[in-house]
């Protein structure tokens, strides 16, 4: 099974897609952690990426076509993935038919997650994340607060707020987002596999999303 999981920042696209991970045993890909892991290694395309994504704009198309074409080739790919989060673009769209075709793969469901950008702007702001690379464990101060403020519950380190997670980033976020993913709707709303649904409370959009996949 292959899924694109489309949506503003916030949206709630990272925890659908971990549900739909249990739920079908598939794998959830993630252009924004693999980003964030590539700048914590402090790779080549980690150090490109860094500027983009602390002043919250989009990353240059051939680097993260780069990571996915590596990423989806890997074995635990091979009974369907999640893109949560990607594409972003209609450029980008297009890059990926042309690389699931060359791979000969089908796209069963894209998922729109709608959700009103007041809500995105406390999701975001309240997030919290585990300052060592190796836990990088996400909290919400309002949702999810960790058992001692400030602290990792799964490691004790810190806890920090991202620099593209203040609200003057993810005002950015949201007029790139408008500006250039928005589109994207418009595009693949004509996909047969297309279908959106509410992201307010994750487990009736699980629920729905569910009972769409399965009928």
């Amino acid at each position: 099974m292959l899924i694109i999981l489309l949506g503003a920042p916030g949206a709630g696209k990272g925890t659908i897609a971990r549900m739909l991970v249990e739920k079908f045993g598939i794998v959830q890909i993630s252009t924004g952690d693999m980003l964030r892991q590539a700048v914590n290694e402090g790779t080549p395309v980690g150090k490109k990426a860094l500027e983009f994504m602390n002043s919250g704009k989009l990353v240059p198309d051939d680097v993260i076509m780069a990571l996915i074409e590596e990423r989806i080739a890997q074995p635990d790919c091979a009974q369907g993935f999640i893109f949560d989060g990607f594409p972003r673009t209609i450029p980008q769209a297009h890059a990926l038919e042309s690389l699931l075709t060359k791979k000969n793969m089908t796209v069963n469901a894209i998922i729109n997650l709608e959700v009103p950008e007041e809500v995105v702007l406390k999701r975001l702001t309240s997030r919290r994340t585990c300052s060592n690379p190796h836990c990088q464990a996400i909290y919400n101060i309002y949702t999810m607060p960790p058992k001692k403020e400030g602290i990792c519950d799964k490691c004790g380190s810190s806890l920090i707020q991202r620099d593209d997670e203040t609200e003057e980033a993810i005002k950015v976020r949201l007029e790139t987002y408008y500006e250039k993913t928005q589109p994207l709707i418009d595009y693949y709303c004509k996909h047969k596999a297309y279908f959106a649904v509410s992201s307010l409370d994750a487990h009736e959009t699980f629920n729905a999303i569910v009972k769409r996949l399965q009928k």
